[in-house]
């Protein structure tokens, strides 16, 4: 497999633990409204329901482990994400500041303070790589009979505990040069302030096409160099008390997408069907309606990212630059709020009264100027340029939603369409993208895929497929295997 195709392997995996953010974003979110003055202090329900929360949200590192080793596993069992954890608490165990002293018969004064932030999600996520890697490759082992019982599934874990061993004694040596190089690049880009968070979002945006914004994200977003930013704003008045929060500063890399995803791309929307062509409008409608609500209610984009992203590369380009802009002015002008999942009507409402949202109610205005500006570029550099965005093609239908709302039907058409049964490897999903590996890519007809509703399609490599479907993507993954 090549390294894309590997990465995106990766990718979707990553989609396992992320998706237990918004369960505490939601539990936090309650929490802090029912009790807006003490954050909890005045209200045991509220203080019930932020902890909760909070539960999640400090446990992300070994969700991370868990939740890839399940992803990455062939056939997802248990048995891959128990190696997962058995792997973390080895590592994190071997690798804590005590045992490294212990270890290398050093004082505890002297050990490099990179070993005091072993427990993170770099390091979750590497060693539920590795375990499922150890899954994949043993589950299937038989072992002589008197060792019978820990055949298979069962001689992963301790498979996986004897190859930690090994794996913590190499990051003793190269974990704190990687943790020094992953806190120096979050410290060159926090030292630009405003500037450095709208070149984070730029970035962002622009790894959305091979699906790994995720990596990025982590430097940002989670405690791998410092900087933990949806964590210390879902902490709230904690994360104040314990200086991790800042208000006006703790949530500069979320804010200034609120105004993108909620009025920027459905002002895009808008653009594009004004510019479809008079026949095509009603069909382009339906497409741009549903898809600029889901990036409007909920946050989720790459419905309507993808019906321009391979069509009007600049365009796409041009949406990342603003993303830059917006979030830059936000973290310039301190209009601050958070999210656990995405900058959504959902997570700003839950968000609005964290002691860490400082004129939230900005972002709305922000987002109006945003939804102004996206309609007026995109329709100017649509028409300049002719660009063939839904509704303008030459020689091809616009795309259709699918005609059967029969989820089995759907998933067997689009088995046909990706060359059958037997043309697919593996079957998997994310939120919105089918992640596939076909034996031949080429017999993929990519203009029935969306005939039959995807808003795109994403090579990776050789044989490595991604199908963009929106919310419906784990479903007709979840059907396409069970139709094998």
């Amino acid at each position: 497999m090549n390294i894309l195709g590997y990465l995106q392997k990766i990718g979707r995996a990553l989609m396992v633990p992320v998706a237990v953010l918004p369960a505490a974003a939601i539990l936090m979110g309650i929490g802090y409204w029912i009790d807006p003055n003490g954050w909890g202090g005045g209200s045991p329900v509220a203080a019930f329901l932020i902890k909760a929360g909070a539960a999640i949200i400090d446990s992300m590192p070994v969700l991370f482990a868990v939740g890839v080793a399940y992803g990455m596993s062939k056939d997802k069992d248990g048995s891959a994400a128990l190696a997962g954890l058995v792997g973390f608490l080895v590592v994190t165990t071997l690798l804590s500041p005590g045992a490294v002293a212990q270890i290398k018969g050093i004082p505890a004064d002297q050990v490099p303070a990179a070993f005091a932030k072993i427990s993170n999600q770099f390091v979750g996520i590497l060693c539920g790589v590795i375990a499922a890697e150890l899954y994949n490759r043993f589950s299937s082992v038989e072992l002589h009979k008197a060792l019978a019982f820990f055949s298979g599934r069962r001689l992963v874990p301790i498979v996986t505990s004897v190859v930690m061993i090994v794996v913590s004694f190499v990051l003793m040596a190269v974990w704190p040069v990687i943790y020094g190089g992953l806190v120096s690049f979050g410290e060159s880009i926090v030292s630009l302030g405003s500037t450095g968070a709208g070149i984070y979002a730029f970035f962002n945006r622009l790894l959305i096409p091979v699906g790994l914004h995720h990596a990025l994200n982590s430097v940002f977003w989670f405690d791998v160099a410092g900087i933990n930013d949806i964590p210390n704003f879902l902490g709230g008045q904690s994360s104040i008390d314990a200086g991790k929060g800042i208000v006006g500063v703790t949530g500069m890399y979320q804010a200034g997408f609120f105004p993108i995803m909620m009025f920027g791309l459905p002002g895009a929307a808008l653009a594009i069907y004004h510019s479809a062509k008079k026949e095509n409008k009603e069909k382009v409608a339906s497409i741009m309606i549903a898809a600029a609500f889901a990036a409007f209610f909920t946050g989720v984009t790459e419905p309507l990212e993808f019906s321009f992203m391979f069509v009007a590369p600049v365009l796409y380009v041009i949406h990342a630059l603003l993303t830059g802009l917006s979030v830059f002015i936000a973290a310039s002008m301190q209009w601050i709020a958070g999210f656990g999942f995405s900058a959504g009507l959902v997570d700003m409402v839950l968000s609005s009264r964290n002691p860490l949202a400082t004129h939230w109610y900005m972002l709305l205005v922000q987002g109006l100027v945003f939804f102004g500006l996206y309609y007026v570029v995109f329709r100017a550099v649509i028409v300049k340029f002719n660009l063939k965005t839904p509704g303008r093609e030459d020689d091809e239908a616009v795309p259709a939603q699918a005609q059967t709302t029969d989820r089995t039907e759907l998933a067997r058409q689009y088995l046909e369409v990706l060359g059958g049964q037997e043309n697919l490897v593996t079957i998997d999903a994310c939120i919105t993208r089918l992640r596939l590996t076909l034996k031949d890519r080429s017999i993929v007809d990519e203009r029935k895929l969306k005939a039959l509703g995807a808003a795109g399609v994403v090579k990776l490599g050789e044989q490595n497929l991604q199908v963009i479907l929106g919310p419906l993507a784990e479903i007709i993954a979840g059907e396409m295997k069970a139709l094998r």
